[in-house]
């Protein structure tokens, strides 16, 4: 095996990112494409680099944060943070103490790991449901989190989400809402009301996620939880900072849910065109994925093959899609513990620089080679692990 530790996928990364530096550097941003839903995007303006101060950033896009925010989100106020995550880790640390628990309910298990890592790092219980009928709270539960959408763009019923925060509302629980997708997937192409207007305490999503923000994160809510909630961030450092809040405000004045839209048509032509020599595709909202499970068997590695594992094969594929083809997706370029399922995802700006055939061409092309070099684990580890020239 050639993926032992977190430590391992931390080197896989810097690997990635070596690789997309040099990639850029000698052919230029345009010669890579990235699907992975997440590439998100910097629009600040040339009459905001002069603002981006200590004082004078925060105060300058207040207003318009607030503004943007509250009509994206809904909800009283809105707070920005470097990172999704830190928005989770500063709310549990606001409203969960030491011993008491966390309740999640999400599409489909396993969570996001920033949630269970909060509430270790609080000392706090922590309980996760994928169906209604196991969902319960205890005598210790002082904070319901609710996931959207996952990683893979599943997402919640409706009426499950309504019966959840119903249920919490009536023992005194305040709901947060994870919708780091969620806020636009479910809205844009399955017509469901923002959290905030189905009841929710408070929300927060992801900036760089079906839309063109910095990777940040931006939550909402009634005033006296998030001035709390502000407070632990402050305390931390884990408060966005004035080129991020100004890349977020412009991000939100230029968002346009039409692209989202356009991804849902396209999708199901390129799914058919994939299955023409493969039936492992599936379908997402917004393209197609591949699990490792599928991708597994498209190998053809034996069940119960203990020398390969789910990861190494999603992780390498990846891998030789970015180095072979520059094509960007998740296995390759995530943070460790991310989701092994391979996704192109056609509301990715990058998406319009490929057409159908050339994706399914690196598709077809990085399957084969997979195939070739999955058992060789000195070829494995070169891949993973060794820089190389992008030429």
């Amino acid at each position: 095996m050639f993926i032992n530790s977190s430590l391992d996928e931390v080197k896989r990364r810097e690997n990635a990112l070596k690789y997309i530096a040099s990639l850029v550097k000698e052919k230029g941003r345009s010669s890579l494409h990235d699907l992975s839903g997440l590439a998100g995007g910097f629009p600040v303006e040339e009459s905001d680099l002069k603002l981006l101060e200590t004082y004078a950033g925060p105060a300058y896009f207040y207003q318009s944060l607030q503004k943007e925010g509250t009509s994206h989100l809904g909800g009283e106020k809105v707070l920005a943070f470097n990172r999704t995550s830190a928005a989770i880790l500063a709310t549990i640390l606001a409203l969960v103490k030491p011993g008491e628990e966390i309740i999640h309910y999400l599409p489909q298990l396993p969570s996001h790991p920033s949630i269970p890592r909060s509430a270790k790092l609080q000392g706090a219980l922590y309980s996760e449901y994928d169906n209604l009928e196991d969902f319960k709270l205890g005598d210790k539960t002082a904070l319901v989190v609710i996931t959207g959408s996952t990683m893979d763009h599943q997402i919640i019923p409706e009426d499950e989400f309504e019966k959840i925060i119903q249920i919490s509302h009536e023992h005194g629980i305040n709901v947060l809402i994870d919708d780091a997708s969620g806020a636009r997937l479910r809205t844009v192409i399955y017509n469901q009301p923002k959290a905030l207007d189905m009841g929710a305490d408070l929300v927060v999503t992801s900036t760089d996620k079906l839309m063109d923000g910095p990777r940040a994160g931006l939550m909402a809510g009634k005033i006296q939880i998030i001035d709390q909630i502000a407070d632990k961030a402050h305390q931390f450092g884990l408060e966005a900072q004035p080129p991020v809040v100004a890349g977020i405000v412009r991000a939100l004045q230029t968002f346009n849910p039409q692209r989202i839209l356009d991804s849902v048509k396209r999708k199901d032509t390129l799914h058919h065109e994939l299955n023409q020599f493969m039936n492992s595709f599936e379908k997402t909202p917004t393209g197609v994925m591949i699990s490792s499970n599928n991708l597994l068997k498209e190998v053809k590695v034996p069940e119960n093959d203990l020398l390969v594992s789910e990861r190494e094969v999603a992780t390498s594929m990846a891998m030789i899609l970015l180095k072979d083809h520059h094509i960007v997706t998740i296995p390759a370029v995530g943070m460790p513990g991310v989701s092994t399922t391979i996704r192109l995802d056609l509301s990715s700006r990058d998406a319009e620089s490929l057409d159908n055939h050339q994706i399914c061409h690196a598709i077809q092309d990085s399957l084969q080679k997979l195939r070739k070099i999955i058992f060789d684990e000195e070829k494995c580890l070169k891949l993973l692990y060794e820089p190389e020239d992008c030429i």
